[in-house]
């Protein structure tokens, strides 16, 4: 019997789990609007008082070589572990946009297990290097949870390939499975919803409110940018984090919503 047991993942013998605080946010790697002031701590502070299950996280830094020698409150570790800190003991990262002094990406923070993970390179052409870091979480009581962490182009019809491969990616799931997808779209016409309903997934403010959340600029939002999408799972709460500290901790206001799956 004990030998059983000790084959077993760790949360199988957790109580279930049906409800997921999810945050997303664009850091800008760090810094304020317009680059002004390296914030990361403050960040870091702000992201811990909300105690989320799943942090998405978009243009977070793996390494600047050069901003170490800049700044004196500089991190020698990636800025998605720095985040990460004592409270999300598991996080995966993407690497998309690489150059001679350092790399960023997306990243997942995850307070429950990360069974695998995979870093897909959604570039369509030229330097804007966009990717979609797709994990699977061990959730109690669930086989297998998705979580997909998104940053698409600024070009729109880059951006129309990037959710049709999108799509593709998440109607190759578990049928059944619940799936999370959030990060900064650049839906700024709102045009995502429509073609994301092949793939049957439901965006959280569209749902509540009829409309997606206004995310940018943060002091003064106006841009509807940023989303959280799923599928087999239900929302409560969405909300826009666009008062201070966050207004003032990046480009992007936060989103962060709880998912019942």
């Amino acid at each position: 019997m004990n030998a059983q047991l000790d084959e077993r993942k760790p949360t199988e013998l957790a109580p279930p789990v049906h409800t997921l605080r999810i945050l997303t946010v664009n850091t800008h790697k760090g810094f304020t609007w317009l680059n002004r002031k390296f914030i990361l701590p403050e960040l870091r502070e702000a992201v811990r008082t909300l105690s989320s299950d799943v942090v998405f996280l978009q243009e977070v830094l793996g390494e600047n070589l050069e901003h170490g020698l800049r700044y004196p409150n500089w991190s020698s570790i990636p800025q998605y572990e720095y985040l990460a800190d004592t409270m999300w003991p598991d996080f995966a990262y993407g690497r998309n946009a690489v150059y001679p002094h350092g790399h960023h990406g997306n990243a997942l923070l995850s307070k429950f297990p990360i069974l695998r993970y995979e870093n897909l390179d959604v570039s369509i052409s030229g330097t804007e290097e966009r990717g979609l870091l797709h994990a699977v979480l061990d959730v109690p009581g669930h086989e297998e949870v998705h979580a997909i962490c998104v940053h698409l182009g600024l070009r729109e019809h880059h951006r129309e390939e990037q959710l049709g491969l999108l799509c593709e990616v998440v109607n190759r799931l578990p049928a059944a499975a619940p799936v999370i997808v959030a990060g900064d779209f650049n839906d700024w016409r709102q045009r995502a919803d429509d073609l994301l309903l092949p793939c049957g997934l439901q965006e959280a403010f569209v749902s509540e409110f009829g409309a997606p959340a206004r995310s940018f600029p943060a002091r003064w939002p106006v841009l509807c940018l940023d989303r959280i999408y799923v599928r087999n799972a239900r929302f409560r709460h969405p909300e826009v984090l666009s008062k201070r500290p966050w207004s003032h901790l990046s480009d992007h206001a936060p989103l962060a919503v709880e998912v019942l799956i």
